[in-house]
Formats: structure tokens, C-alpha cells, sequence
């Protein structure tokens, strides 16, 4: 995707078409916002009871549910992202001739998914901002720079949903779908969301530390309870390449599908 190619005022005309669309549609936010909200009650609260304290940033002990928080923070913003960068965006592209009629109009293929990645980003931004305020009320942020958290979060939305548009933009049909949750399923389970990395044997330590969601949930849960370190900046930087190269990928992918 050249800049040339991009004018930021169309593409947020993309945005705010996605945004009038969901308008009417609020049930499926509330679904988004209910869905780590439970996880955050069942598991961080609820078996948080058992475990007791595990090994947070810096290697101080901490209340388990305020360890496990920030990597369901994370998780959301994730879930807020992606949804619409595959699945939305495959159907628009595939079925219903969305990013084809955009085409026809001043728009080019980089405004198309700049629009579309940025109204991902917006949900999920949506997601991880009623997350934390949850977080604050149940008194999971024991920092104050928790609120830091919020721009954390964001970039983890800004990296799913690129990397999200890149691969919808190579989807051929709904079979394809099946590569997504073999990706995003072991990331929740396998991110240390739930556990300590160095509770993982060292072989799977390394795979992990490699993973985007785990950048993302080691950003969050750092900035929640104020342990700021390079890692930190590593992690940020990585989020957002991802998020770059996938926006790039998918206005390729954009130009080879849909124009003579």
C-alpha cells in the first residue's frame, strides 16, 4: 500500500459507514462486552479463591484474579478485533460486494481497509474500555497507571484486526474459518492469560514469548500494575508492525481481487 494510495478523510467515511451500520445492531456489542466479563467473574474471581497468589511482573506475588485480569483484557480487545476483520470482512469481500461498490466510488483499496481495520479497532477499543472500568470496580488495578492500560489494549486491537483483514483477504470460503480458531483458540489458552510463563516448560516458554497475544497480555498486565521495562517497548513495537504488515497485505489482496 503506497500513501499515495490512502487519504485518511475516505477512509474514515469507511469507518463511519461501518459504525451506522452497527448502530441498529447493539446486541451483538453487548455480546462482546458479556462474554470477558463472565470469564473475568467465573475464572479470576470465582477460581481465583483456590489458587491463591502466583508470580506477577517482577516476580512479586499477586492476588490471582488480579494476575489473570489483564490477559482477559487483552483477550477482549482481541476478540473485539477480529471478529469483524475475518469474518465481516470476508463476507463483504466474498458475498455481498461491500468493498466492490466502495470501489466503484472515489475510494481506493488502501481507504477500503484502513476504514474497516479502524472500525475494528474502534469496537475493540469499545470491548477493552468497559473491560478496564469492570477491572477498576472489582479493584483489579492495583496501579495507577493501570489506565495505561487502555492504549495497550488498543494496540493489541490494531494488531489483530491488520493481521485479521491480511489473512480474510486470501479466504476462499467459510472452510477457511477453521484456520482462524486454530490460531486464536491455543493463543488464549497457551498466551500465559491464565498461568505464569515460567510455570510452561522452557521449550513452550520460547514458542510463547514469540506469539502476538502474548505480547499484548504481557503489555496490558505490566502496565496494570505499573512495571514498566523495555520488554515493554519491544512488546508495543511488535504490536504494532503486526498490525502495519497486515493492513499492507490486505490492500494488496484488495487490488488483486477486486480490480481489472
Amino acid at each position: 500500500m503506497r500513501a499515495s494510495d490512502l487519504v485518511p478523510g475516505r477512509a474514515m467515511r469507511v469507518l463511519e459507514r461501518d459504525a451506522l451500520v452497527y448502530r441498529r445492531q447493539w446486541m451483538i456489542f453487548l455480546s462482546g462486552l458479556l462474554e470477558p466479563l463472565l470469564f473475568l467473574l467465573s475464572i479470576g474471581i470465582g477460581v481465583g479463591g483456590l489458587v491463591g497468589k502466583v508470580p506477577g511482573p517482577g516476580g512479586d506475588l499477586v492476588p490471582y484474579r488480579e494476575f489473570v485480569a489483564p490477559g482477559l483484557l487483552a483477550v477482549s480487545a482481541m476478540n473485539g478485533a477480529v471478529l469483524d476483520t475475518t469474518f465481516m470482512f470476508f463476507i463483504k469481500l466474498k458475498y455481498w460486494g461491500t468493498f466492490e461498490t466502495m470501489l466503484s466510488t472515489p475510494l481506493t483499496p488502501g481507504d477500503v481497509v484502513v476504514g474497516a481495520v479502524l472500525w475494528s479497532v474502534v469496537r475493540g477499543a469499545v470491548y477493552s474500555a468497559c473491560f478496564l472500568v469492570t477491572m477498576a470496580v472489582l479493584g483489579l488495578t492495583p496501579s495507577p497507571m493501570a489506565i495505561l492500560a487502555l492504549p495497550a489494549a488498543i494496540l493489541v486491537c490494531w494488531a489483530f484486526a491488520g493481521a485479521g483483514a491480511g489473512g480474510a483477504a486470501f479466504m476462499r470460503s467459510y472452510f477457511d474459518f477453521d484456520f482462524v480458531n486454530a490460531v486464536i483458540i491455543p493463543s488464549f489458552l497457551f498466551s500465559a492469560v491464565f498461568f505464569p510463563l515460567s510455570r510452561y516448560p522452557e521449550w513452550l516458554q520460547r514458542i510463547v514469548q514469540v506469539t502476538p497475544l502474548y505480547q499484548g497480555v504481557a503489555l496490558c498486565r505490566d502496565l496494570t500494575f505499573g512495571h514498566i521495562e523495555l520488554a515493554s517497548l519491544g512488546h508495543a513495537v511488535y504490536l504494532v508492525a503486526m498490525g502495519a504488515a497486515g493492513l499492507a497485505v490486505a490492500s494488496r489482496r484488495l487490488v488483486i481481487r477486486l480490480t481489472p
